[in-house]
């Protein structure tokens, strides 16, 4: 028989009512962003991002690198998984929990590529052993040990080590284009605050408050 866990936690630091909703969810988000910022949230930008494969549903952690009314973006090996799954279904969901906070949020969408010189823009801002990870690297692929990758990374080290490090054509940025988000803000006794928004063609959002 499997084990059971009984750990309980009875949510009461904040609450969210309608006013502080407001009617813009990118606003919302920014608040509540820079308050877990704020409170020492450890990767605060750490978002589960969940996508549909051939035969089945993935999900991973992966870093959130901007946001805005276009939506949100991260960046990855256009050979990786999750990039196959985003190919065959641009749909996705990203999820960021800050416990700290008794806060999530949820976030559905389709996905799009961000254009060369967006992610150019960031490539370049990244540490250099990380741009030459981007090229050591086939994202998702079997190899034989530690060592192997390893090698591999020495190995364009050398071939960049008098020379910039460009931005490999298989790595880019992602946007997802934000078509429902939910806030949940944890609340005594489970009656958690769920606050939800849809985006329409029109640019405009409904606002609906969920049962929890």
């Amino acid at each position: 028989m499997g084990q059971h866990t009984h750990d309980r936690i009875d949510y009461s630091k904040m609450a969210l009512t309608e006013t502080e909703a407001g009617m813009d969810p990118i606003a919302l988000f920014g608040t509540w962003f820079e308050q877990a910022q704020e409170a020492g949230v450890h990767e605060p930008h750490a978002m589960t991002l969940a996508t549909v494969g051939s035969l089945t549903i993935s999900c991973r952690v992966v870093l959130m690198r901007s946001f805005d009314a276009k939506g949100f973006t991260f960046f990855s090996n256009y050979n990786s998984r999750k990039a196959m799954d985003l190919e065959r279904d641009p749909r996705a969901a990203l999820n960021f929990f800050w416990p700290v906070m008794e806060r999530q949020v949820r976030i559905e969408g389709k996905v799009e590529l961000l254009t060369d010189e967006e992610s150019d823009a960031y490539f370049s801002s990244r540490p250099r052993e990380s741009r030459i990870a981007a090229w050591s690297s086939d994202q998702s692929r079997a190899v034989d040990d530690r060592d192997q990758l390893e090698k591999r990374f020495e190995r364009w080290s050398e071939r960049f080590a008098d020379s910039e490090v460009p931005r490999p054509l298989h790595w880019g940025g992602y946007r997802v284009r934000v078509q429902r988000m939910e806030f949940w803000q944890g609340r005594p006794n489970r009656l958690h605050d769920r606050i939800a928004f849809e985006h329409f063609a029109d640019g405009t959002w409904a606002r609906v408050r969920l049962q929890p």
